[in-house]
C-alpha cells in the first residue's frame, strides 16, 4: 500500500511538471492516472498466451503422470496446484477486463479520478498475479 502511495505522488508530481514542455497541453491527473492503468494492463496481458500455453503443459503432464503406474501424488498435487494457480490469474485478468471502463466518469473529474486510483491499485494486483503465476509455473514445468 504504502508502493502505491508512493508511486501514486510521483505520478502526480510528474504530471504537474510535464505541463507544456513539449509543447503539447499538460496531461490532466486523470490522463495520468489512466495511463498507468494502461501501462499496467500492457505489461500483463502479453503474457496470457505464455499463461494458457503453461495451463496447456500442466494439464497435460498431470494426465500423463495419472495413467503411469507407480506413485506420482507429490507431482500431481504441485501440478494441480500450479494450474489452479494460473487458472486463477487468467480468471483474474478477464474479469478486471471486463470491469474496466476506459470512458467511465468522463464528466467528472473528481469521481474520474477516485475511480482510476482504485483501476490502478486493480490493475496492478492483476498484474502481479499473472506475472507471479507465470514465474511459479516455469519454475515446476522446467523440473
Amino acid at each position: 500500500m504504502r508502493i502505491i502511495t508512493i508511486a501514486l505522488v510521483c505520478s502526480i508530481a510528474m504530471a504537474c511538471n510535464n505541463s507544456g514542455e513539449s509543447g503539447e497541453p499538460a496531461k490532466s491527473l486523470s490522463d495520468s492516472l489512466l495511463q498507468q492503468v494502461l501501462d499496467g494492463h500492457d505489461v500483463a496481458m502479453p503474457k496470457m498466451m505464455k499463461l494458457q500455453r503453461l495451463q496447456k503443459e500442466a494439464n497435460a503432464e498431470m494426465d500423463s503422470l495419472k495413467k503411469l503406474p507407480g506413485n506420482h501424488k507429490a507431482r500431481i498435487a504441485l501440478l494441480d496446484s500450479t494450474i489452479k494457480n494460473l487458472d486463477y490469474a487468467d480468471v483474474t485478468m478477464n474479469v478486471w477486463m471486463e470491469g474496466f471502463r476506459y470512458d467511465s466518469l468522463k464528466n467528472n473529474e473528481p469521481a474520474r479520478i477516485d475511480y482510476l486510483k482504485i483501476q490502478l491499485v486493480e490493475v496492478n494486483k492483476v498484474k502481479d498475479i499473472v506475472l507471479s503465476s507465470i514465474e511459479k509455473a516455469d519454475s515446476v514445468l522446467a523440473k
